[in-house]
């Protein structure tokens, strides 16, 4: 796993925004996974200032998100559909059949998350995931103990991750108690894994993702079986690696044609 520690969040996201446009500019219908939630608006915001100013063109890129709440309308303030039309969707120009979001009002939702899968397969497979880590561990909604070869599927929320969700609602009660999820396994099978955590609150997470040992109660720490992804976090999300002067080393030391 590639560590990189940015002196700001707001260096993080720009260097993350760099790796993706790269990426869509070396492959125009590149497929994305995408997350949601305050980690990777700043990320958004990059892409959609280069869409507008730096001729970056998304008209080719199919997307996949993460996650969505089951329950959920997709024009509920409060769905995982709403943030990426408001955040991303709405302000470039990926047509709207290349983007895929779980339906978290399926009637089926057994079904519709083994289409879900099907949909990823026949698109190719994913390019690059991006990704966030919860304060205790979990990627997507896999929540700690969550099946290391799981794909697509509901999930119930930890009341960890409720408290944490919560302060997007008006109150804890009303975060929806599932979800639907791509699986730890789905995230693996990405060719490329970019996963951002910022502040001291995901610290223990990253250590335990990065030099803690490969656990179904640290979802995240899988990713260091996975042959190519970066973690980008800044300095308080860094305070609790014990090999940051290493991995600082290694990131100014790269040569000029692994960086984006």
């Amino acid at each position: 796993m590639e560590v990189i520690i940015a002196p700001s969040t707001g260096e993080a996201s720009a260097e993350a925004a760099r790796i993706v446009a790269a990426l869509i500019r070396a492959k125009p219908a590149a497929v994305l996974g995408l997350a949601t939630g305050s980690t990777p608006m700043r990320l958004y915001a990059g892409l959609i200032e280069m869409h507008t100013h730096a001729q970056l063109d998304l008209s080719q890129v199919t997307t996949f998100n993460l996650d969505e709440y089951v329950g959920l309308a997709p024009d509920h303030p409060q769905s995982y559909a709403r943030f990426m039309r408001d955040h991303f969707f709405a302000n470039v120009n990926i047509p709207p059949g290349r983007i895929h979001i779980p339906d978290g009002l399926a009637p089926d939702l057994p079904a519709h998350c083994e289409a879900y899968e099907a949909a990823i397969r026949d698109a190719g497979g994913i390019d690059l995931q991006l990704l966030g880590v919860g304060s205790d561990g979990h990627i997507g909604f896999n929540e700690p103990t969550s099946s290391l070869g799981s794909r697509t599927r509901l999930k119930t929320l930890t009341e960890q991750t409720i408290r944490d969700n919560a302060r997007f609602f008006a109150s804890p009660q009303e975060v929806p108690r599932h979800v639907i999820t791509m699986g730890v396994g789905t995230i693996l099978q990405a060719r490329r894994c970019l996963v951002l955590a910022f502040g001291g609150k995901k610290a223990q997470a990253v250590a335990n993702m990065v030099e803690g040992p490969v656990t179904a109660d640290v979802p995240a720490s899988v990713l260091q079986f996975h042959p190519r992804c970066a973690l980008l976090i800044d300095e308080p999300a860094a305070a609790l690696l014990k090999r940051s002067s290493y991995y600082r080393w290694v990131h100014a030391n790269k040569p000029d044609w692994q960086r984006p």
